[in-house]
């Protein structure tokens, strides 16, 4: 438990560094004159390429036999980011900082993941990448919490220059993450493998290769959490309110994610995972019921409508616990001990990759039908995957 705990402590200030700054990117382009255009543009790169790197950071990690100098260089790509992102004079500098700790993420996550599962029992690897969960959530939560606080002192319209501060304190934990984890005692790997990993579905093993299209299957309607807070927002609610939701979801998230793992660990991950997808479709399905625009309460349905949110980030954190680790503990168990790092990448990348088209589905059902039609969709996509993790599991 050693590696988990101390891969724990890296997560938990990584993400503590990140929320600091993420959501205050679109502030500090639009201080900088940046036209709308190039958030979508600097999000789109960056979410893109760290998904695409993932699977070749693990079949790397695999080819080495060693993880350890992988994940270091991963998180240290965190850190660099965030410095040019003090540098920055202009939306230029802000893409290559933001691209710079994604590129980062997509070299981390897979060896990191490996980590956990070469020093960890088969049978307790649920509550190992829980506890990892748990403790990266914790760092999300608190990052939003300091967000919060540092907002609250800037001027009504901040400056550049207001910002280079946050961004100044955002290394000290980022810098104290990679520290940590040098803790790190580099597991025993199984032997590198030669040649290319069975990377075609042919070459996939059977349960791996049914449980990806379903991870595939499901990814297309999971879109970005912005849609969430978009539609939250679409109540009237105060960007404060909306905040405290998403902090919501996260502690529910990080308070969870440790139980989950125990729990599939001693009954199985299939029955918890279907679970986890079946929570997305009912949350999705209320996100879809909310009234459209500031309405007016007029009665106690319209109220309960208003004030859902809450349950439905609670219930949306509760979702995250029961599928995000519990898919990476399956994953490690059914790949070949020699393809691990590799398999973990590859489902890594097909959840970021999805992220893409899910989103830019649920902008187009948004803009063209109503702001229900995504969260309908996704909620039957979540309902679907529920159902075919149950056939093919």
């Amino acid at each position: 438990m050693f590696n988990v705990i101390v891969t724990g402590i890296t997560s938990f200030l990584t993400d503590l560094s990140t929320e600091m700054v993420y959501p205050l990117i679109p502030l500090f382009l639009a201080a900088l004159g940046a036209p709308p255009a190039a958030l979508g543009l600097i999000e789109g790169f960056a979410e893109s390429t760290a998904s695409l790197l993932k699977v070749f950071s693990g079949r790397l990690s695999d080819k080495l036999g060693r993880r350890k100098p992988l994940a270091i260089l991963g998180y240290a790509g965190s850190g660099l980011g965030k410095l040019l992102l003090y540098l920055a004079h202009g939306w230029g500098l802000v893409f290559a900082g933001r691209m710079t700790d994604r590129i980062g993420k997509g070299i981390r996550v897979a060896p990191r993941d490996a980590i956990i599962a070469d020093c960890t029992p088969e049978g307790r690897r649920g509550r190992a990448y829980g506890l990892h969960r748990a403790m990266d959530t914790l760092g999300a939560a608190a990052g939003v919490v300091v967000a919060i606080l540092l907002v609250r002192s800037f001027p009504p319209k901040p400056s550049p220059a207001d910002f280079l501060p946050v961004f100044l304190l955002s290394l000290v934990p980022a810098l104290l993450g990679v520290a940590a984890l040098f803790l790190v005692r580099e597991p025993r790997c199984p032997s590198p493998v030669a040649g290319r990993p069975p990377l075609s579905f042919r070459g996939l093993p059977s349960r791996l290769r049914w449980f990806l299209l379903v991870v595939g299957l499901f990814a297309l309607g999971n879109s970005s959490n912005q849609f969430l807070i978009l539609r939250t927002r679409g109540l009237g609610w105060s960007v404060a309110m909306v905040l405290g939701a998403y902090l919501l979801y996260n502690v529910v998230y990080s308070l969870l994610s440790y139980p989950a793992g125990r729990i599939a660990d001693r009954f199985g991950r299939k029955r918890l995972l279907i679970a986890g997808y079946c929570f997305y479709g009912l949350v999705y399905f209320g996100f879809a019921l909310l009234p459209s625009g500031k309405s007016t309460i007029v009665d106690r349905q319209s109220h309960f409508l208003h004030w859902l949110p809450w349950l439905l980030f609670g219930l949306y954190g509760l979702y995250s616990a029961l599928t995000e680790g519990l898919e990476k503990a399956l994953v490690a168990d059914i790949a070949p001990a020699g393809h691990r790092a590799t398999f973990i990448g590859l489902h890594s990348t097909l959840v970021g990759i999805g992220l893409l088209p899910a989103s830019l589905i649920a902008g187009l059902l948004w803009s063209t039908i109503s702001p229900s039609a995504p969260f309908w969709f996704g909620g039957c996509l979540g309902l679907a995957a529920a159902l075919g993790l149950a056939l093919v599991l």
